[in-house]
């Protein structure tokens, strides 16, 4: 952690963190709740120091992957949420599938009865799919060179 982060657990009592992997990516998630304020959002999320919309380019696909799990808190009565996230590797989709694995655990860290509702919509399963290893003898993972008879 940071000197700015350490500041931040030292002044407040309640600081959740988790991580979540996709791929080669990953993302550790900070989250802070405070108390709600007067805006229209309920939370702030800042990855790498960017907001969520510039960092992710204003990609449809990686924002509906990151803000899925606080879709399912607009029906909950939660705190205001202030959300830090350092993420490396991967690549875009894969870091956001991290992030929200990562932001569910911490929510789920933070108010264990929402990991049913969570866990329904498959927030907190992590996607076991990874790269395949090259094998002897082959190009790739499985490419061969071609089959000559004669």
């Amino acid at each position: 952690m940071d000197v700015q982060n350490m500041e931040h657990v030292n002044n407040q009592d309640t600081l959740f963190v988790s991580k979540g992997r996709r791929k080669r990516a990953i993302a550790r998630v900070s989250l802070l709740p405070k108390p709600l304020e007067s805006s229209e959002s309920t939370y702030s999320c800042q990855v790498n120091g960017q907001s969520l919309q510039s960092y992710f380019q204003n990609d449809p696909f990686s924002l509906l992957t990151v803000e899925g799990p606080f879709k399912v808190l607009s029906d909950q009565d939660h705190p205001f949420l202030d959300i830090e996230v350092k993420v490396i590797g991967g690549g875009l989709s894969s870091q956001a599938e991290a992030i929200r694995l990562g932001i569910s655990k911490a929510l789920v860290a933070m108010q264990p009865p929402l990991r049913h509702l969570l866990r329904e919509q498959g927030f907190l399963t992590s996607d076991a799919r990874r790269k395949e290893r090259k094998k002897y003898g082959l190009k790739k993972a499985r490419k061969a060179s071609q089959f000559s008879k004669r």
